[in-house]
């Protein structure tokens, strides 16, 4: 009887095993990478708001106090955003007319909150407190950039876990005086890590050990 299959038929089998096993392989890279990247997570993407709020303005040029509106970023897990009541107390005497905050003036007369659509995203998983970080030295541009420069606000860093660690293993090099929290000026001095260090030990902060324990982030 004579041979059915061609001579190269096994070689043709195994090619088309290696290649399939390959193509999986390759899908499963391309889909990290693409999960992984910054432009699936809009990182540097300019968020547009409901209302045309710019940051550069109130904080950069008028020097209002990240605090006067984030009122619970030193004491809460979570920074607010602020009530149209916040908004108001300005604009009840400036600009009161101006059409860009018609959607302001609706939700303070309606009692209905602005929807904002969130910048700073941190997974579901991860627990993250807000006011630990401030209250220890953590200032807010070392997370959210140089928000007093973004007339639209984006999101600077991805909060992989990798990016916390690295300060959380090395606190010292990041920690700057609580006065200098809210100073989006702020830059490290040359002796950065023996000022840290005493930092460090005067907030009384865990040791990197403590620090990178699962638990801390994951509850």
């Amino acid at each position: 009887m004579g041979q059915i299959f061609p001579r190269n038929a096994n070689l043709i089998a195994r090619l088309s095993i290696f290649g399939g096993l390959l193509l999986v392989v390759e899908l499963l890279l391309i889909t990290g990478v693409y999960f992984r990247s910054n432009y699936f997570r809009q990182i540097n993407v300019a968020v547009q708001q409901p209302v045309s709020f710019s940051h550069q303005l109130h904080n950069g040029v008028l020097g209002i106090d990240c605090r006067y509106c984030h009122v619970s970023v030193a004491d809460s897990y979570f920074a607010n955003i602020p009530a149209t009541e916040t908004c108001m107390t300005c604009h009840s005497q400036i600009a009161t007319n101006r059409e860009t905050l018609a959607i302001v003036r609706e939700s303070y007369a309606t009692g209905l909150p602005i929807e904002w659509v969130k910048v700073h995203k941190v997974p579901d998983f991860v627990y993250f407190n807000h006011s630990i970080h401030v209250s220890k030295g953590i200032g807010c541009s070392s997370c959210h950039g140089q928000v007093d420069q973004m007339a639209v606000v984006w999101q600077t860093q991805a909060f992989y876990m990798g990016w916390c660690l690295d300060c959380h293993r090395a606190p010292e090099q990041h920690i700057r005086p609580r006065e200098e929290v809210y100073n989006m000026d702020y830059v490290a001095p040359a002796n950065q890590l023996e000022i840290g260090r005493q930092l460090v030990a005067e907030y009384g902060i865990m040791p990197p050990d403590q620090l990178t324990n699962c638990y801390v982030c994951h509850r």
